[in-house]
């Protein structure tokens, strides 16, 4: 950075904090809205949600070889294979908009096309099945409905446009020749059984029970941590038998820098999404949400747009969207923002944003933040047309 422009950084933020209104009440709660929200992530995400998924994305970088990764996700993969796998990984991986941002880059950083890539990062959050149920249940069946083939959709349509806008530059950072074989010699079906075990631990670990639950959820939610216990014993049994001090230190050293990458970007852009808007139930956030509910409702394009944005910067825990918006739609919410914001909300975040940036850049990153916004306009559009 050139010292003229540090210089107009450091009169910016003289300004900015020159001219704070720490007199108002509403920023002081804001200012209070935020730090209780940072506390709410780092006490229900960080522990259950986040630092398996640092783990797991150690585990690609270390035990899964980079020809495997290019076979099935990089450019000379059949697209069909690719983005099936990628469309759909959220039916798996009940996780929300941060926790996907280690296992996203975990695959993009090991060789992944940035399209099945990308594909992948929109699809983990925004295909959660438990969260597809709950909207039917709660919402009603075609908005359920409409959340499923929208998100499947747009996972697709997104990575194959990110592929092609970026595509010189996305083959010059794969360029090379890759070893598709193993490379330490460890057998592949030892690599598959250890990732799938821990992926199963994120999946318990992180299960979120929705609160009227029956059946096989309530069920798995009443005994989740007998399952993630049970899955502790197999890792560390794996850990003994098949890896040695030194893969196992790599293993740790890796997943250590995806954390040491990401959490700190996390942190502040939550603390940043609870001042401005504050948590899902408060109106304590420098934005009330009572403005925000005066601005959504009917069909209109103004209405569906300001729901996707406004949805791709918000903070939504997993499950948390569906009684959000149960609330805004009994305050006069239009069917076709609804479906806006869940389209664009589960997969994006202000601190997903930060995150994403940190791994693609800031051009690849505004491109998939306008797709998600843009595509979940029309979506609602569309759908508010045909459900009045």
């Amino acid at each position: 950075m050139s010292q003229g422009r540090k210089l107009l950084l450091f009169i910016g933020a003289f300004i900015v904090i020159y001219f704070l209104p720490v007199e108002s009440m509403r920023f002081q709660e804001a200012f209070i809205e935020a730090f209780a929200l940072l506390r709410y992530y780092a006490r229900e995400h960080v522990l259950f949600c986040l630092i398996p998924a640092f783990f797991i994305a150690g585990a690609i970088a270390n035990f899964i070889s980079q020809g495997a990764i290019i076979k099935y996700f990089g450019q000379k993969a059949k697209k069909w294979v690719s983005y099936s796998i990628a469309s759909v990984s959220g039916i798996v991986l009940a996780v929300c908009s941060c926790t996907v941002l280690p296992l996203f880059a975990g695959i993009y950083q090991r060789g992944a096309g940035i399209g099945p890539a990308v594909a992948f990062l929109y699809s983990g959050p925004a295909i959660n099945v438990l969260a597809i149920i709950l909207t039917a249940r709660v919402l009603g069946w075609q908005l359920g409905l409409a959340r499923a083939v929208g998100a499947i959709v747009f996972a697709v349509i997104i990575g194959l446009l990110m592929a092609f806008f970026f595509r010189k530059e996305d083959q010059k950072r794969l360029e090379g020749d890759f070893d598709f074989g193993d490379q330490d010699g460890k057998p592949l079906g030892q690599r598959v059984a250890f990732l799938f075990n821990l992926v199963l631990i994120l999946i318990f670990a992180a299960w979120t029970r929705p609160e009227d639950a029956t059946g096989l959820w309530l069920f798995i939610a009443e005994n989740q941590w007998v399952f993630a216990g049970f899955l502790l014993v197999i890792l560390g049994w794996m850990l003994l038998k098949w890896f040695d001090k030194e893969e196992i230190k790599l293993w740790v050293g890796s997943t250590w820098d995806f954390a040491q990458q990401i959490l700190p970007l996390l942190f502040a852009g939550v603390f940043i999404a609870g001042f401005l808007m504050g948590r899902p139930e408060s109106e304590a956030g420098l934005i009330p949400a009572h403005y925000i509910e005066s601005l959504v409702g009917g069909n209109s394009l103004i209405a569906n747009l300001i729901a996707s944005v406004l949805g791709a910067f918000m903070y939504f825990a997993t499950l948390t969207e569906v009684p959000i918006l149960q609330g805004l739609l009994g305050s006069g919410m239009g069917n076709g923002p609804a479906l806006a914001l869940l389209l664009a909300g589960p997969a994006l975040s202000l601190p997903n944003m930060l995150v994403i940036h940190s791994v693609l850049g800031t051009k690849k990153t505004l491109t998939f933040v306008a797709l998600v916004v843009i595509m979940a306009t029309i979506a609602g559009m569309v759908y508010g047309n045909i459900i009045v």
